[in-house]
């Protein structure tokens, strides 16, 4: 009966979001005891209410009706491994650059910068690589300043000319450009310059 209880209840908790959430066995730890947690979202899953996308990894999925079931959001996938780590991830590298519309470029290796642990995640077809960095690098992270900063290390101080500032500099709210400002200190000195010419502060 009370493994019953852990069902029903796991499965009103799912139902009372939206389709696309993606969640852990975490996300359940005030209802029942991880066993329990892991035994009810067993069923869920053999009788096709949630997708396991990973070990540990949910979704309640989306379908489309010529698409199919749909593949999860990266910002929803990020979203659950923090809560569940409790760490902080930063978008790294492509990801990076292709979030700022500085490449059309759509990895399928995603790579974030962490302050947890270092893995592999495979989510059907893409891999999610978490790397291990300094508080240096992490300390911007969960700001569009920290994307910025990662994606122009990414282009490399060579590729980095007027259209990427331009690009950037009509993108960015004056909110972040304001944040960029702030965040200088944590840029090498080539990035530094390069974020006051996408604030209106000078050219690279």
């Amino acid at each position: 009966m009370q493994m019953q209880s852990v069902t029903k209840s796991i499965l009103e908790v799912i139902r009372g979001h939206s389709l696309g959430w993606v969640f852990t066995p975490a996300s359940f730890k005030a209802i029942g005891s991880r066993s329990a947690v892991e035994s009810a979202l067993r069923r869920h899953k053999n009788n096709d209410t949630i997708r396991q996308l990973a070990r540990g990894l949910y979704d309640y999925p989306r379908t489309d009706p010529q698409l199919g079931v749909l593949a999860p959001s990266m910002d929803m996938i990020v979203s659950a491994l923090e809560e569940r780590d409790a760490v902080r991830l930063q978008p790294s590298g492509a990801y990076a650059a292709n979030l700022l519309g500085l490449s059309d470029q759509v990895p399928m290796k995603v790579v974030f910068l962490t302050d947890g642990l270092a893995r592999k995640l495979q989510v059907g077809n893409r891999q999610i690589l978490l790397k291990r960095t300094t508080p240096r690098n992490m300390a911007t992270a969960g700001r569009v300043s920290g994307t910025v900063i990662q994606a122009l290390r990414w282009l490399g101080q060579r590729y980095v000319d007027d259209r990427v500032i331009s690009i950037l500099s009509h993108r960015l709210a004056a909110k972040d450009k304001a944040q960029l400002l702030k965040d200088i200190p944590y840029a090498p000195i080539w990035i530094a310059q390069v974020i006051r010419a996408i604030a209106g502060e000078g050219q690279s």
